[in-house]
């Protein structure tokens, strides 16, 4: 089992969807990093030779991912939060942020459990 920046990769994927399973990669940096690795996408996670994985680890160790993309990720919604911007506030509210509606939906955002039944004509 390939282990990079962490993330243990699926051994009967293939790599370029292994990848994903880190932290900030998804399919199209993934073919970036095996591109630049030279290793083929088909090829699977258990079939890569340690040179293999060691240039993949050097390729995924340039990039900000995991960890330190997660703190960066949280500090700037903490910046957003603290200088008060409307984005911010809505973070703070814990309400969608990107202009989705609310008066239906929102629900998983908003936190409601409980069903709501139907709304009738007015």
């Amino acid at each position: 089992m390939a282990r990079i920046e962490g993330v243990d990769l699926p051994r009967d994927k293939r790599v370029a969807i292994g990848l994903t399973y880190i932290y900030g990669i998804g399919k199209s940096l993934a073919k970036t990093i095996l591109e630049r690795a030279d290793i083929d996408f088909d090829t699977r996670v258990r079939d890569l030779t340690e040179a293999e994985i060691t240039r993949l680890r050097k390729e995924v160790g340039e990039l900000q991912v995991e960890g330190e993309l997660r703190r960066e990720v949280r500090g700037n919604i903490k910046r957003l939060m603290d200088i008060g911007s409307y984005r911010g506030l809505r973070h703070r509210r814990n309400v969608p942020v990107r202009g989705q509606r609310t008066r239906t939906n929102a629900r998983t955002r908003k936190g409601v459990k409980k069903t709501v039944g139907v709304r009738r004509g007015r």
